[in-house]
């Protein structure tokens, strides 16, 4: 089965949030993602509230359990104790934990299982027993230890950090050694019991390599590309788009 795709709608929130104004609506804009066929949306509610509102969070669940039951919902965030109630109290089918510091702009890079592993472990399990499947944030480049450690914690998914990838836009044997990297630690995972999900900077036209590179690739999070699709193409077209690359 091809990669599911998950619309991420940050940078939808961010425009919204230069004004004091309701639009543009996220979600509206969800629904079409999701009309034209998105398997999913992803949010990042940040504690400065940038991009997507805590209050938005409950809006997007109704939606999807009231029109589209068949989508899931995938909050991301670093995992305060503030965090994880709200994932608690908005009942994801997918929680993504990412290493960031409040001030970043956008997650740049993966756990260091090495050293995170031990405090990631009871919060996996949290979320867990809160009716939640969990994915970490990974480095392209993670090593066997890296991935063992964070199949030990107990989580069901990698997402793997796709930017160094998605850097190589005229260098075309750069993107090549980057997808074997992304393909590497792929293995790693799939011999260890994990699924893989990729994101960050995928674009309609870098996307078919990570596809082709990681065969059984479960899910891909597309915001800041989709956006920018969505101003030639309109969201429903721009979901469109990225569907036939995924192979819909």
């Amino acid at each position: 089965m091809p990669a599911k795709l998950s619309v991420n709608l940050n940078a939808v929130a961010m425009l919204r949030n230069r004004r004091n104004l309701p639009w543009p609506d996220v979600e509206h804009i969800a629904r079409l993602a999701l009309l034209a066929g998105a398997h999913g949306l992803t949010v990042h509610p940040r504690p400065d509230q940038r991009h997507t509102r805590d209050s938005d969070l409950p809006v997007l669940r109704a939606l999807i359990d009231d029109e589209f039951p068949q989508a899931e919902f995938n909050i991301e965030g670093y995992p305060t104790a503030e965090f994880i109630k709200l994932v608690l109290a908005n009942e994801p089918e997918q929680t993504t934990l990412v290493p960031d510091d409040p001030a970043q702009a956008t997650s740049d890079h993966g756990w260091d299982f090495k050293a995170h592993g031990k405090m990631l472990q009871p919060i996996v399990a949290e979320l867990k027993n809160g009716g939640c499947r969990v994915s970490l944030f990974c480095d392209p480049d993670a090593d066997r230890e890296s991935v063992q450690i964070a199949a030990d914690v107990g989580a069901d998914r990698l997402e793997l950090y796709t930017e160094p990838y998605a850097a190589c836009l005229n260098d075309d044997e750069g993107a090549k050694k980057q997808a074997q990297l992304l393909a590497r630690t792929a293995d790693y995972a799939k011999e260890l019991g994990l699924q893989v999900n990729a994101g960050h900077d995928l674009t309609v036209a870098n996307l078919g390599l990570v596809v082709a590179a990681i065969p059984d690739l479960a899910e891909v999070s597309i915001g800041h590309a989709m956006t920018a699709e969505s101003l030639e193409f309109g969201m429903y077209g721009a979901v469109k788009r990225f569907l036939e690359v995924l192979g819909y």
